[in-house]
């Protein structure tokens, strides 16, 4: 019997622990027209809280996340939140049409749910048409308050939210997609937290301005002990995996790669040495022999 009592009192103590380390975090949607500057063209968009991409949720396992959505946009939506497990709380996974009906303009909507048993980047997005291009963000999932990362502690966390920009309304590159019984129109960019870049043109003129760090040249070393330690095949990625064979017994260099100089916006791309790896920009096709 006291045994019993012990192992009761053990798993109250494991409870209330549990429930202490445990927070409710409150956020508030608003979604509206937003006019944004994207390659030269202005377009009005659908926006959470005026930004895009929308607010990074920051939580930790086992809290409660509560987010009250107000939508002042013209079009009818729901916010799915991509990846949770909603144990328990299935109803508030946000499909549209499927555990809910969608908030109506003007209409506000509460969802209520806990972060069990995952931890990791996720994110949120509209789930109606193609209002996700712009209606999108990251939710963290951090490890409870005292608990290890599940890999050593990170000294800096950049998030990168990766979409595509159209320079149309998306509803209606939807709906005339629809309309025709053909694939949607292909974007106009793909797009790192929301910008383009400066390959694309018109978008330095739109993005902040930024020192993008070059690359040292990468000294020359003897890989050939490393090399031994390789697979005997590597996997060429020129638009799928091409196995190349590689020889077992290598002498001076672990292996020369030409690659076939392709011409694109006055860069080529010549013959390289992967005992000295250089990055460089637009390669698009690369031939290992």
């Amino acid at each position: 019997m006291s045994r019993l009592l012990f192992l009761l009192a053990c798993a109250l103590a494991l409870l209330a622990s549990s429930v202490a380390s445990a927070a409710i975090v409150e956020h508030s949607f608003h979604v509206q027209n937003l006019t944004v500057r994207r390659l030269c063209s202005e377009q009005v968009i659908a926006a959470v809280n005026a930004k895009l991409p929308g607010p990074t949720l920051r939580v930790r396992e086992g809290d409660t996340l509560i987010v009250h959505v107000f939508n002042k946009s013209p079009y009818d939506l729901s916010i799915h939140w991509h990846g949770v497990f909603q144990l328990l709380s299935a109803w508030a996974d946000g499909p549209n049409m499927i555990t809910q009906c969608p908030i109506p303009p003007g209409g506000k909507y509460t969802y209520k749910f806990e972060l069990l048993q995952q931890e990791g980047t996720l994110w949120w997005h509209a789930h109606a048409s193609f209002l996700r291009a712009t209606v999108y963000g990251a939710l963290v999932i951090r490890p409870r308050s005292g608990h290890p990362y599940p890999f050593p502690k990170p000294n800096k966390e950049v998030l990168i939210l990766l979409g595509e920009w159209w320079n149309a309304n998306v509803v209606a590159v939807e709906s005339q997609a629809a309309a025709i019984g053909a694939p949607p129109n292909i974007s106009d960019a793909y797009t790192i937290n929301g910008l383009p870049g400066d390959l694309y043109n018109c978008s330095r003129n739109s993005a902040p301005s930024s020192t993008i760090p070059k690359m040292p040249p990468l000294p020359a070393f003897n890989d050939t002990p490393t090399a031994h330690k390789f697979f005997t095949s590597l996997t060429g990625l020129a638009g799928g995996p091409h196995w190349v064979p590689v020889p077992c017994q290598i002498d001076e260099h672990m292996l020369d790669s030409p690659v076939n100089e392709e011409h694109m916006d006055d860069t080529a791309v010549e013959e390289a040495n992967i005992n000295n790896i250089i990055v460089r920009e637009k390669v698009k096709e690369v031939l290992l022999v």
